[in-house]
């Protein structure tokens, strides 16, 4: 059953990926946002899509939707630290390409979001 979750979870989260992918690019060569504020404008809206598609289909809670939402949005706030965090290390540090950085800090923070979400958010 946990695998299954973690499945839909990932499913979830790769419909978030398109989504904070496609915003960030909008926010950052379109509107030539910081490419950081991008970042997060992108994470930000992947994550409350998610968190609807995961209460719905992945967790399919019928917990009480402000407590959820806010759990849920603090643990993706945490989670943007992180991800920002990694993302300009592999920039700055180790000269890594931007979108590249930013699918391996995305994945990184999935296990993250996961975890806690299960503990915290739904149960």
């Amino acid at each position: 059953m946990l695998l299954v979750k973690f499945i839909k979870f990932c499913i979830v989260g790769f419909s978030g990926l398109v989504i904070d992918f496609g915003v960030t690019y909008l926010f950052k060569e379109k509107a030539k946002f910081n490419k950081y504020i991008a970042n997060a404008i992108g994470f930000i809206c992947a994550a409350s899509s998610n968190y609807v598609i995961n209460r719905i289909w992945t967790f399919q809670s019928h917990g009480q939707i402000i407590r959820q939402y806010l759990s849920f949005v603090s643990i993706s706030a945490v989670g943007l630290l992180i991800n920002t965090l990694i993302l300009m290390y592999l920039v700055k540090k180790m000269k890594q390409n931007f979108y590249v950085a930013k699918f391996i800090s995305i994945l990184i923070v999935t296990i993250w979001n996961f975890c806690l979400n299960l503990l915290i958010t739904f149960v």
